[in-house]
């Protein structure tokens, strides 16, 4: 006989849960038995089907956890929710004790079971005389104790829930909870995995091959932001932790292929607020023979799709907005963003006149921000937030970007989109740079940056470059904020939403 393992550590509730294991136990009952439990039936599909084939339903089996009890003596009303919802569970003694022995339901079901607690249950479907379609238990079986008390959200009769957890602090840091107590959490990361599906059969539609590529770098390379370093104790090296898989992508567009693509985990060792998270995901696509306006095309109507597939139509609510995916999106150029929104024409500045205009602006610099970084600086400033509808900001000043082809017709410039939504930067897109001296001279000055004190320019690959001297064909690549572009379409306004786990300052013990 197992001994009480309760402790004036834990609260008075969860002793009490931890006695009724053991009091299970002693009654000759696994707690967690680890036989398979047959489930041939889901809440939703019983609610969804039940009353056009009755007959499917009059031996079921269902599993999940206990989230409400009434108990009326001897026989009680419950609610069982499983993956996929909650659904109303009768129980009557005589039925799940057919003998003379009914401590199932008198101790093991009525004393020793608590909400939280997951069970099994096999019965028949029926309609109660109000109507409500509910399952008549016929046994029951604990799968599962729960030694933890859940947070109380009550449910009224049409289903809305009253008193959800709201506080961000226990939700993040307990997102298992929070997915138990608040349905709407769930919907969000199916609509998320939705989203990847959408995206996964367009690109493959569009004959691009899915692949992998290393988290681990020798060059954190493909971004200008700052990465997180670790070490490789065999090799006795550092390395990085991705900042980007552009440059791999690009390699792998070297050898051959035409098109292919990655949902990238990103880490980047920079701030966090409701838009940025260390650990994030970005898909990455490139394509051979390609420019940046056949890009925005593809862009737009992927993100059309999108919208299409998660809310059967192109209106989107986010906040108290509703926002537009349909294509074509507007299309402005960042001088002409700046000028609309600062009154200011920085086409032809220098970086003195700049810095000066920054100043005038009120736009937060220091001497180690270079050319591109202050035109950068003003747009994000004081116009980046001004674009809610779907806009591509296009043909950026060639020192913002250091891996993208001089404009064809705009001396000065590059080929070079980035997708506005919501005031937020969710897409970036160039038309590659091929050319490898052209690329070995923007990687040089992107060490004068470095040396200037820039913790953001980026490090020289001379593998990469390496890989381009053999030739790149043309190419067109983007990058896609996927945790933004989730929070769009979940109309969610925190990236921490949308992210299973986001990262926390350790937990007080």
């Amino acid at each position: 006989m197992e001994t009480t393992n309760t402790t004036p550590q834990h609260s008075e509730q969860e002793n009490l849960r931890r006695q009724k294991r053991l009091d299970i136990i002693n009654l000759g009952i696994d707690p967690y038995p680890a036989a398979q439990f047959h489930v041939n039936a889901t809440s939703t599909d019983i609610l969804e089907n039940f009353e056009r084939d009755e007959t499917n339903y009059k031996d079921i089996t269902i599993a999940g956890r206990l989230m409400t009890v009434r108990d009326m003596g001897k026989a009680c009303f419950a609610s069982l929710q499983d993956a996929s919802g909650r659904i109303q569970i009768y129980i009557r003694r005589d039925d799940i004790c057919p003998g003379e022995d009914k401590s199932l339901y008198d101790v093991v079901f009525k004393k020793l079971t608590d909400i939280g607690d997951i069970v099994g249950i096999t019965g028949y479907v029926f309609k109660t005389k109000v109507g409500e379609i509910s399952i008549h238990a016929t046994s029951f079986k604990m799968l599962s104790k729960s030694l933890r008390p859940l947070p109380v959200v009550k449910v009224d009769e049409s289903g809305a829930s009253h008193d959800i957890v709201t506080d961000p602090e226990f939700r993040y840091r307990q997102r298992y909870v929070d997915l138990i107590i608040n349905p709407s959490v769930k919907e969000t990361f199916r609509k998320r995995t939705q989203l990847h599906n959408t995206i996964r059969t367009f690109l493959n539609n569009h004959d691009l091959l899915e692949v992998d590529t290393p988290v681990l770098q020798s060059i954190p390379g493909g971004a200008a932001a700052r990465p997180f370093i670790t070490h490789h104790n065999t090799l006795d090296v550092p390395f990085y932790l991705r900042i980007a898989n552009e440059l791999y992508l690009k390699r792998l567009i070297v050898g051959g292929f035409d098109g292919v693509y990655e949902f990238s985990r990103n880490f980047r060792n920079e701030g966090m607020d409701r838009t940025h998270n260390p650990e994030f995901t970005v898909l990455e696509f490139y394509v051979a023979y390609k420019d940046y306006e056949w890009m925005m095309k593809t862009c737009e109507s992927m993100i059309e799709q999108i919208a299409i597939d998660l809310h059967g139509k192109t209106e989107v609510p986010v906040g108290e907005t509703t926002i537009n995916f349909a294509a074509p999106f507007r299309r402005v150029t960042i001088y002409d963003a700046i000028k609309e929104h600062t009154g200011v024409d920085v086409s032809q500045m220098n970086e003195e006149q700049l810095f000066e205009a920054c100043k005038s602006l009120h736009v937060p610099v220091d001497k180690t921000m270079g050319h591109g970084k202050l035109i950068d600086q003003i747009f994000g400033e004081k116009c980046e937030g001004k674009y809610i509808q779907p806009t591509f900001i296009i043909d950026y000043p060639i020192e913002m970007s250091p891996l993208t082809k001089k404009h064809r017709s705009k001396p000065g410039l590059v080929e070079r989109f980035e997708l506005m939504v919501n005031g937020k930067e969710i897409a970036n897109a160039y038309s590659e740079l091929n050319d490898p001296i052209d690329q070995r001279e923007r990687f040089e000055e992107q060490v004068k940056l470095m040396e200037r004190g820039d913790d953001e320019a980026m490090f020289i690959d001379h593998d990469f470059l390496r890989a381009l001297e053999y030739g790149m064909p043309p190419t067109s690549g983007i990058g896609i904020g996927i945790d933004r572009l989730t929070m769009l379409m979940t109309n969610n306004v925190s990236i921490q939403d949308v992210l299973f786990f986001p990262q926390m300052r350790p937990e007080k013990q």
